[in-house]
């Protein structure tokens, strides 16, 4: 028998990597590309981008994703309220708050509202990355 053979006559597996299906959420066009981009983890495919709360909401609902960049400041529904909100629809979502709003008690109302992690604006992609990383540990 070949190696490869003994391996599976055992009966096992090696189980592919799992994808974690990404959302962007921010008003700004500029940043959903950027935070598209920048991300490098063969685990992450991005989904869907909302250019606000609802939007997010709405999209949550249909794509079903794991993973959420979310950011603060948003017209018709903050992200905070957000937060809330998509954690109703799917409680083990994995939210990574993007924000320029970054003063110790905005991360902290981001932390309790249910988000997982913060990351200040301006970013580069090494420090999306990071953040990413320590998300899906």
């Amino acid at each position: 028998m070949h190696r490869y053979e003994l391996f599976f006559a055992r009966g096992q597996t090696t189980a592919a990597p799992k994808v974690y299906r990404m959302l962007i959420v921010d008003d700004s066009n500029i940043i959903r590309g950027r935070i598209e981009r920048g991300q490098h983890h063969a685990q992450i495919e991005v989904v869907g981008a909302a250019a606000n709360g609802v939007q997010a909401l709405a999209m949550a609902r249909d794509l079903k994703p794991d993973v959420v960049t979310m950011d603060i400041t948003m017209p018709e529904m903050d992200g905070i309220e957000c937060v809330k909100q998509i954690l109703k629809i799917n409680p083990n979502l994995l939210i990574l708050v993007v924000s320029a709003m970054n003063d110790q008690s905005m991360v902290l109302q981001a932390l309790h509202a249910g988000a997982h992690g913060f990351l200040g604006k301006p970013f580069n992609d090494a420090s999306l990355n990071r953040a990413l990383s320590e998300l899906l540990k």
